[in-house]
């Protein structure tokens, strides 16, 4: 029973943080779509953007959280979004 609680308790400390980052790069997904839809960019911009926000989707659905947050970063700066999640 008390190797049932420890191994539940060590998954659950093991996962948080990864449970806990996953919301990240999802919130900062909606966000680029909200700003896009407002904002004033030439073409070749809102094809950057468009182009950032699909690869950080895909790596989002791959659980590659990190490197989907690197891909939104370039198309956050176009949009004038700050990035609230510094590591």
């Amino acid at each position: 029973m008390k190797s049932t609680v420890f191994a539940a308790i060590a998954a659950m400390m093991l996962a948080g943080p990864a449970l806990a980052a996953g919301g990240h790069c999802d919130a900062d997904i909606k966000a680029v779509d909200a700003a896009l839809a407002k904002a004033k960019l030439s073409e070749a911009d809102v094809a950057k953007v468009k182009a950032a926000r699909t690869k950080a989707e895909q790596l989002h659905k791959a659980n590659k959280e990190e490197e989907c947050e690197k891909s939104l970063a370039d198309a956050q700066k176009l949009l004038g979004i700050k990035d609230s999640h510094k590591h």
